[in-house]
């Protein structure tokens, strides 16, 4: 039986992301897994020329995205190659984990509404076999 795929959000996740909304900060913990060559059957008019890898795709869409990540004083705090896990299913492996810090969940949805940023993800649908997307808020330990 194959596990199912996620690269987009769905409807229920996002009512209940938002219902808690604050004025906190958020960082994104991204796993994302590449397709060995990337898909753009559904962003036609950003294919390149010629046949490209997922990893490759998804540089795309970071270079496309970080201006606009910029602009909502958005903040990429770690992007790097993912190894096995050391406690975690084995079976479950991941290429890059991506960590990026929002200002608020408003400021977040505001980043991702905006019409210019939008016109760039097909690169990352092209790119992604398989991603998780956990948002996470800080707690602060006093010593």
């Amino acid at each position: 039986m194959e596990n199912k795929k996620y690269v987009d959000v769905s409807q229920s996740a996002g009512k209940a992301f938002f219902a808690g909304a604050s004025g906190e900060s958020i960082v994104m913990l991204n796993l994302l897994k590449f397709k060995e060559v990337a898909d753009y059957s559904k962003s036609k008019e950003l294919a390149p020329a010629n046949k490209i890898s997922g990893k490759e795709a998804y540089k795309l869409y970071m270079k496309h995205t970080l201006p606009f990540l910029k602009e909502a004083n958005g903040e990429v705090l770690f992007y790097g190659e993912s190894g096995a896990f050391l406690i975690g299913p084995e079976s479950e492996n991941w290429d890059v984990v991506l960590l990026v810090k929002h200002r608020n969940k408003a400021v977040f949805m505001e980043f991702a509404m905006n019409k210019e940023y939008q016109k760039g993800l097909g690169h990352r649908t092209a790119a992604l076999e398989d991603s998780r997307l956990l948002p996470i808020k800080e707690f602060c330990f006093k010593t």
